[in-house]
């Protein structure tokens, strides 16, 4: 950090720097460092227990199986390129941090993973420009408990009037740290809102990923309201995806769509969304990491419950919405995502997983243009449309025996967050919906 910039952090007014990291439970952590004393860690970032990537969302302390225990340090160094002033917070700004170990990135960094991941597709000639889709509930304490905060139904113009000043702080503190808001509507649940925000590069991203869900959050609770992302809350009513918006780009040419311009999908992306579909059960071990994803993961509920992808089709885990406009189609939508996952890890799986697509030249089968689950058993295997996995423990096997998420993650991140995923399994295999909501509402 420069002179100058500290001299502005003075001027602002701010008087303490959050350094953040997030776990391999999904789970957002920071040190604050005073400015008097920001000096000091300037270059070495703060100390954090080597366990922190141990824990599991239940308890503070590291899971018995990861290895870790009391004896191991790391640093969190922050990148001073993300620090950005807290809109909601006046005198406090918020900076991501690096896991570093002897001066070098620390192989259990998220962060890094992910960097190292665009670092593959830079290898390939590719830049990956992303979005996080955000689906969350507001809600407000009973008497009888948590309950929404209206009971409006999708794109309700009387939950806009009735909840315009929030969503309006909300869209305007994401602006003022860069998040460009694009739309806003209230969603199919009653209390659930989208406010989603514009495309950039991979780990800008997953970084505004982070940003987004503790701006939300912080503004809920100042208008003493509860804003929870976590993907199934009411039985009875929709549950709350993270859709993950994909497009990739080299030398400035979007090379999604067809060079022919023929409204199809180029060679190249045909292979990286074959390569999604390829490893998706154990992808979704990162991308829905929690018992309660998989309560959302419902035929008929336009989850992205099946293992196929479809033009414009709301029930594949794969959507290639059409444009109007050339050039058509300009992305595509990964369903089969929530805001339970660590956003660094997920983003960055789904690039390995697309890149081995790339490298074996996978074909990507015929586009599905009806809703899967109306199809019989024979003509959903002749398509070679699958079911994905309804639990998570499914889904941690599949990740156990995916050789190429397993190398993309590297041998220490991978066993530890394994272990993570298996403790959290055991732990609430056995919880009914209520005990879940209770125990993740506000985690996430």
């Amino acid at each position: 950090m420069e002179k100058e910039q500290l001299q502005n952090l003075d001027q602002l007014g701010i008087q303490f720097v959050r350094i953040l990291w997030c776990d391999n439970a999904n789970i957002i952590r920071g040190k604050a460092v005073h400015r008097k004393a920001l000096s000091e860690y300037l270059t070495h970032g703060v100390g954090i227990s080597a366990a922190q990537q141990a824990i599991p969302v239940m308890y503070d302390a590291p899971v018995a199986e990861s290895g870790f225990g009391p004896v191991g340090e790391i640093r969190l160094v922050p990148d001073w390129s993300t620090l950005n002033p807290l809109p909601y917070c006046p005198g406090h700004a918020r900076v991501m941090g690096d896991m570093m170990l002897n001066g070098v990135p620390w192989s259990l960094c998220p962060r890094h993973f992910l960097k190292r991941m665009v670092a593959d597709a830079n290898q390939e000639g590719l830049e990956v420009i992303a979005a996080f889709e955000n689906e969350f509930y507001l809600l407000q304490r009973t008497a009888e408990g948590i309950a929404p905060a209206d009971e409006t139904v999708f794109a309700s113009t009387m939950a806009m009037d009735l909840h315009q000043g929030i969503i309006d702080q909300m869209a305007e503190a994401l602006i003022e740290q860069g998040m460009l808001v694009e739309q806003y509507y209230p969603e199919s649940g009653s209390g659930q809102q989208e406010i989603s925000i514009l495309y950039t590069n991979a780990l800008s991203a997953a970084d505004q990923q982070i940003a987004y869900r503790e701006t939300i959050k912080a503004i809920a609770l100042q208008h003493y309201r509860i804003a929870s992302f976590l993907p199934k809350i009411f039985a009875n009513q929709a549950g709350s995806g993270c859709h993950l918006h994909l497009s990739l780009w080299r030398e400035g040419e979007n090379l999604i769509p067809h060079p022919d311009g023929n409204g199809e999908l180029s060679d190249i992306a045909r292979h990286f969304i074959a390569g999604i579909l390829h490893h998706l059960p154990a992808l979704m071990a990162l991308t829905t990491p929690t018992t309660n994803s998989y309560r959302r993961l419902f035929p008929q509920s336009w989850s992205g419950a099946f293992r196929c992808w479809g033009l414009d089709n709301r029930e594949a885990a794969v959507r290639v919405p059409t444009h109007p406009e050339p050039p058509s189609p300009s992305h595509f939508e990964f369903k089969t995502v929530d805001a339970t996952a660590n956003p660094y890890l997920a983003l960055g799986a789904t690039i390995a997983a697309g890149l081995d697509g790339i490298r074996q030249g996978l074909e990507l089968g015929m586009p599905v243009s009806v809703d899967p689950s109306t199809m019989t058993d024979a003509e959903r295997q002749g398509a070679n449309i699958e079911r994905l996995p309804s639990t998570l423990t499914e889904s941690i096997e599949q990740l156990r025996n995916d050789s190429v998420l397993l190398d993309a993650l590297g041998k220490d991140l991978a066993h530890v967050y394994l272990a993570v995923r298996q403790a959290e399994w055991e732990a609430m295999r056995d919880f009914d919906l209520d005990a879940e909501v209770k125990l993740l509402l506000e985690r996430y």
